[in-house]
C-alpha cells in the first residue's frame, strides 16, 4: 500500500466518522468517535477504524475496541447458544427424559457461560422446565392414587365390621369411586410422559391396583352372599363374620362360641432363641427412638416388624405388647419427622427467596451467591432423603433458586470477558518480553543489576495479571516460562560464571584462614573483591546469603584465633597493665582535686608507665650510679616528651581495637609482646658517609658566609626558624643548614634511632590511660579558663577602684604579660586619670582582630588610614601592652571597661 492509498483511507475513515481523524484534541476525537458508534457501524468499519486510530490515539480509539469485545463476546455468545439448544432439542425429542438430565443441562450451561436468559435458550429452558414439571406431577399423582387406593380399602374393611345393610346402602358408591380410581390410573398410563417417570412409581402403581381390586372382589362377593342369604335361609353364610352372625340372629338360630384355640406347645429353646432375636431388634429400635434418629428409626421399625411376622406366634405376650408399643412411638417419630421436615423446607424456601430482597447496598455477589445456592439445594437433599418429599414447596424454592441465579449468570459472563481481556493482556506481556529479550542481550553500560531489575518487573506484572482459569492457565504458562528463560539467559549465564568465581574466592578465603599469620590486607583485598563482584552480578537472596556465609566462616574463625592470642598476651601483660592503671587512677584522683600541678605530675608519672620507664629506671639504677656522666650527657632527644606527646605516642602504640580488620591492628598485633629497656648509654656515633655536593658562589651558599636574613613577617617565617608545632612533637625541625647526616636519623616513621618501642597495652588499661588523659587534658583547660577568667577581673576591678594592689601579679596575667608591661599598668594606675583613649581602644581592637562599636566604625577607618602611611611604625599587635597601659591611665567608664574586657579576653590568651 502506497502512501497516498493509505491517505486516501484515512481521508475516507475521517469522513466515515465524521472528522474523528482530523479533530485537534483527543477529547474532540473521543466525542466524535462516540458519536458515530451511535450509528451502529458494521463490524468492518469498526475494526478499519480502529486500526487506523488506534496507532494513532487509543484513548479516543477504546470505545470502538470495546465495541469489538462486544461484537466478538456476542458472536461467542450465540456459537454457545446454538450448542446448548442444540443439547437440550435432543433431550427434549427423546421419549422418556431423566430429570436428572434436565437439571444438569441447566446446570452445565450456566457453568459454561450460555446466555439462559436470551433466546433460543430461554424458550428451550422454559420448555424443558415444563416438561420436567408434567413428569413430576405424574410422580405425585402416582402417589395420591396410592393414597387414594389405601384409603378405599381401609373402607372396605371398615365396612365388613358394620351391619351388611349398611354395606349395601354404599355399594353403589363405593363401585363408582372404584371405577374412578382405575380411570384415574388408566390416564396415568396413557400420558406420553409416563415412559420418563422413575422407574419406582409404576411399581407402586400396579400394587396399589391389585391389592385394591383384590380387596373389592371379596367384598362384592361377601356383599351378594348376605343378600342371597338375607332372602334365603338355605342359602350358605357370607365369609365376614359379623354379617354371619347377623345373618344366623335374623334366621333365630343360636350363636355358637367358637371354641378358643389352643395355642401350639412350643420347645422352650426355640422360644428362647425367638424372644433373643425380638429383644435385640427391639432394643435397637428403642435406642434410635430415644435419641432421635427418624430415618435409623424407621430402618429399625421395618425390621422389628420382620421379626414380629416371623416369630410372633412363639414369643411371649409381655415381649409382643412391649414390640408393639415401640413400633407406635416409631410411627409417632415418623409423623415428627414429617412435620419437621416440612419446617425446614419452609425454612429454605425463605431462604432462597430473601437472597434478591436484601436491602440496598447489602446485594450479595455472584460467587457468594453461588455457593449459597449450591449450599441451599444440598441441604434440600438431605431434607428428602430424610422424609417424604413435598413437591409444591419444591416448586417455590426451585422458582426462587432459579431468579437467584441470573445473579450468577450475569457474574459468569463478567468473569469471562475479564479472563478474555486478562489473556489478551498476558499474551500482549509475552510478546513484549519476546521483543525485549530481543533487543536486550546484554545489559546496558553493564547494569547487570537493572538487567535483574526489569526481569523482575516482568514477573510482578506476569503475577498481576489478572485472574484467567486453569486450562487458560496451562496454556500460557509454558509461553511465559519459554520467554522468561529466554530473556534470562545472558543473565544466568553470567551468574554461573560469578558462582564459579565465587566458589574460588571461597577456597581463597579459606586457605587465608588456614594460614598460621592473618594477613589483613589480603584479607581485606578479598573482601573488595567480592562486594565488587556481589555489587556487579545479582543473584537470588538466599543463595547469595549461603555463598556470604561460606566466605566469611573461615575469616571469622581465623579473628577469633586470633582474638584468643591477643587475649593470651594480654593475660601475660598483666603487671604492665596494672601500673598503667594504677597511674589512670592517680591522675583520676589529681583530676578530681583541681590542683593543676598534681595534675601535671600525674601525668607524667601516667606517661613513665605508658612507656615503662619505671621498670627501666629499677632496671638502669646501677648502670646511673656508675657512669653519672654518660647520663648527665645523654642527648635530649631521649628525655622524656611532654604530656601531649606522650599521649600521641601511646595512641600510636595502644590505641588498637581487637576486632578492628585493619592493616593498623595487623602490624600492631605483629609488635613484639614486651620492649627492651633501652640502653642507659648513648650508643656510639656512626661514621659520617661522604656526600658529594657541587660547588655554589651564591650568596649565602659558602661554607664560610653566614646565611643572609631575609626581610621580617610573621612570627615563623624566617628560613631558618623551627617548623610548626606540628612537626616539632616527631623531631622533624631541621637548622636551615642541613648536614649530610639527614637521611640517616631518622627511620621511617621518623623516629631516632634510639628510640626503642613502648611495652603494649590490654585494651581495659589502654581506655583507662586514653579516658584518664583525657579528663586530665580537660581539666587542665578549665583551670586555666578559670584563672584567666579571675585574672580579667581582677584587672578591671583594680581599673574601676584606681588600685593598684588589686592588679593580679604575672604568673595570673599568663605568659604573654612580661613584668615590665604590668609594672606600668601600676604605674598608671597609681597616677591621674588621662584623656579618654579612643584611640588606644582602636588599636587594642585591632590587635585582638575584634569588631569596633557602629559609634567607632568611622574613627576606625580613620586611624587605620593613618597606620599605612607610618610604615615604620610597630603594629598594634606588638604595642598592645602599652596601648592597655594608656587605656588604664584614664577614668572607668562602662563602656569602655566593655570594650577592654572583650579585647584582653583575646590578647592575654597564651
Amino acid at each position: 500500500m502506497t502512501a497516498t492509498t493509505k491517505n486516501n483511507d484515512i481521508r475516507q475513515l475521517d469522513e466515515l466518522t465524521a472528522g474523528a481523524f482530523s479533530a485537534p484534541t483527543s477529547g474532540e476525537r473521543a466525542t466524535r468517535v462516540r458519536a458515530w458508534l451511535a450509528l451502529d457501524p458494521s463490524a468492518e468499519q469498526l475494526q478499519d477504524v480502529f486500526r487506523e486510530l488506534g496507532a494513532r490515539d487509543k484513548g479516543a480509539a477504546r470505545p470502538v475496541r470495546e465495541r469489538l469485545d462486544e461484537i466478538r463476546r456476542a458472536k461467542g455468545q450465540e456459537v454457545l447458544a446454538a450448542e446448548w439448544a442444540a443439547k437440550a432439542g435432543v433431550l427434549l425429542a427423546v421419549a422418556k427424559l431423566n430429570i436428572a438430565d434436565a437439571l444438569a443441562w441447566q446446570r452445565d450451561a450456566a457453568k459454561a457461560g450460555a446466555p439462559l436468559s436470551k433466546e433460543p435458550l430461554l424458550t428451550v429452558k422454559s420448555q424443558l422446565a415444563d416438561r420436567v414439571r408434567v413428569i413430576e406431577d405424574l410422580q405425585h399423582r402416582v402417589q395420591v392414587q396410592r393414597e387414594a387406593a389405601v384409603l378405599l380399602a381401609q373402607r372396605i374393611e371398615v365396612l365388613s365390621t358394620k351391619p351388611w345393610l349398611a354395606a349395601q346402602a354404599v355399594w353403589d358408591a363405593l363401585r363408582g369411586d372404584v371405577a374412578h380410581w382405575q380411570a384415574q390410573a388408566a390416564e396415568l398410563l396413557a400420558d406420553t410422559n409416563w415412559p420418563s417417570v422413575d422407574l419406582k412409581f409404576p411399581p407402586l402403581l400396579d400394587a396399589s391396583r391389585g391389592q385394591l381390586l383384590v380387596v373389592w372382589d371379596a367384598f362384592q362377593s361377601a356383599l351378594a352372599q348376605a343378600v342371597a342369604a338375607a332372602g334365603d335361609a338355605a342359602a350358605p353364610l357370607p365369609p365376614v363374620l359379623v354379617w354371619a352372625d347377623e345373618l344366623r340372629q335374623a334366621r333365630g338360630v343360636p350363636i355358637e362360641a367358637q371354641p378358643k384355640p389352643q395355642k401350639l406347645r412350643i420347645d422352650p429353646e426355640q422360644r428362647q432363641q425367638a424372644n433373643g432375636r425380638v429383644s435385640d431388634v427391639l432394643a435397637k429400635l428403642e435406642q434410635e427412638i430415644t435419641q432421635g434418629h427418624g430415618k435409623a428409626s424407621a430402618g429399625a421399625a421395618s425390621a422389628l416388624r420382620n421379626a414380629l411376622k416371623e416369630f410372633g406366634k412363639i414369643i411371649d405376650d409381655g415381649l409382643e405388647n412391649k414390640a408393639h408399643a415401640a413400633l407406635a412411638a416409631a410411627g409417632e417419630m415418623e409423623g415428627w419427622q414429617r412435620w419437621r421436615a416440612d419446617q425446614l423446607r419452609q425454612e429454605l424456601v425463605a431462604q432462597a427467596e430473601g437472597l434478591l430482597a436484601r436491602p440496598p447496598g447489602q446485594a450479595v455477589g455472584g460467587r457468594k451467591m453461588q455457593e449459597t445456592l449450591r449450599r441451599l439445594r444440598e441441604q434440600w437433599k438431605q431434607t428428602d432423603q430424610g422424609g417424604v418429599a413435598n413437591h409444591g414447596m419444591w416448586k417455590r424454592f426451585d422458582d426462587a433458586c432459579n431468579e437467584a441465579h441470573k445473579v450468577v449468570e450475569a457474574w459468569l459472563d463478567r468473569i469471562k470477558a475479564e479472563a478474555a481481556e486478562h489473556r489478551t493482556q498476558r499474551l500482549a506481556l509475552i510478546e513484549e518480553l519476546k521483543v525485549w529479550a530481543a533487543a536486550n542481550t546484554s545489559a546496558l553500560d553493564d547494569d547487570w543489576r537493572g538487567f535483574h531489575r526489569l526481569l523482575h518487573q516482568f514477573g510482578d506484572r506476569w503475577r498481576e495479571g489478572g485472574h484467567v482459569g486453569e486450562k487458560i492457565f496451562a496454556e500460557l504458562q509454558p509461553l511465559w516460562q519459554a520467554a522468561i528463560d529466554t530473556a534470562a539467559a545472558p543473565l544466568e549465564a553470567l551468574q554461573k560464571l560469578s558462582l564459579e568465581r565465587r566458589q574460588a574466592m571461597i577456597e581463597e578465603a579459606k586457605v587465608l584462614g588456614a594460614a598460621p599469620i592473618l594477613r589483613v590486607d589480603a584479607v581485606k583485598a578479598l573482601q573488595q573483591h567480592w562486594q565488587a563482584e556481589a555489587q556487579t552480578v545479582p543473584m537470588d537472596r538466599r543463595e547469595e546469603q549461603k555463598l556470604w556465609d561460606a566466605f566469611r566462616k573461615p575469616v571469622d574463625e581465623a579473628f577469633e584465633r586470633k582474638t584468643v592470642e591477643r587475649q593470651k598476651a594480654e593475660s601475660a601483660l598483666g603487671e604492665h597493665d596494672r601500673r598503667v592503671l594504677d597511674a589512670a587512677k592517680a591522675l583520676d584522683s589529681a583530676n578530681a582535686s583541681g590542683d593543676a600541678q598534681r595534675i601535671r605530675g600525674a601525668m607524667a608519672a601516667l606517661d613513665a608507665a605508658l612507656r615503662g620507664q619505671a621498670q627501666a629506671a629499677k632496671q638502669a639504677e646501677p648502670q646511673v650510679l656508675a657512669a653519672p656522666a654518660h647520663a648527665a650527657s645523654a642527648d635530649p632527644a631521649t628525655l622524656p616528651q611532654t604530656a601531649e606527646t606522650q599521649q600521641a605516642d601511646g595512641v600510636a602504640a595502644g590505641d588498637v581495637a581487637p576486632d578492628t580488620v585493619t592493616p593498623e591492628a595487623v602490624e600492631s598485633a605483629e609488635v613484639a609482646e614486651v620492649a627492651e629497656v633501652a640502653p642507659a648509654t648513648k650508643p656510639a656515633p656512626r661514621p659520617k658517609p661522604v656526600v658529594a655536593v657541587r660547588g655554589d658562589d651564591r650568596p649565602g651558599m659558602k661554607k664560610s658566609e653566614p646565611v643572609p636574613l631575609g626581610r621580617g613577617g610573621k612570627f615563623g617565617d624566617r628560613k631558618d626558624a623551627a617548623r610548626s608545632p606540628f612537626g616539632t612533637g616527631r623531631g622533624d625541625a631541621r637548622p636551615a643548614g642541613r648536614s649530610d647526616e639527614r637521611f640517616d636519623t631518622r627511620d621511617a616513621r621518623g623516629r631516632g634511632l634510639d628510640w626503642t618501642p613502648a611495652p603494649r597495652l590490654g585494651d581495659a588499661a589502654f581506655r583507662a590511660q586514653r579516658d584518664a588523659l583525657e579528663r586530665a587534658q580537660l581539666a587542665l583547660r578549665k583551670l586555666a579558663s578559670q584563672a584567666h577568667g579571675e585574672a580579667l577581673t581582677q584587672l578591671l576591678d583594680a581599673w574601676q577602684k584606681r588600685d593598684p594592689t588589686l592588679l593580679p601579679t604575672v604568673q595570673d596575667l599568663g605568659s604573654r604579660v612580661v613584668p615590665a608591661a604590668r609594672g606600668a599598668w601600676v604605674h598608671a594606675l597609681g597616677a591621674a586619670s588621662a584623656a579618654a583613649p579612643d584611640t588606644a581602644l582602636l588599636r587594642l581592637e585591632m590587635a585582638a582582630e575584634l569588631p569596633t562599636p557602629a559609634e567607632y566604625i568611622d574613627a576606625r577607618r580613620m586611624f587605620q588610614l593613618q597606620l599605612l602611611t607610618r610604615r615604620n611604625d610597630p603594629t598594634p599587635a606588638q604595642t598592645w601592652a602599652q596601648d592597655v597601659t594608656q587605656v588604664l591611665g584614664t577614668a572607668f567608664e562602662e563602656k569602655n571597661e566593655r570594650r577592654l574586657r572583650n579585647v584582653l579576653k583575646v590578647l592575654l590568651k597564651s
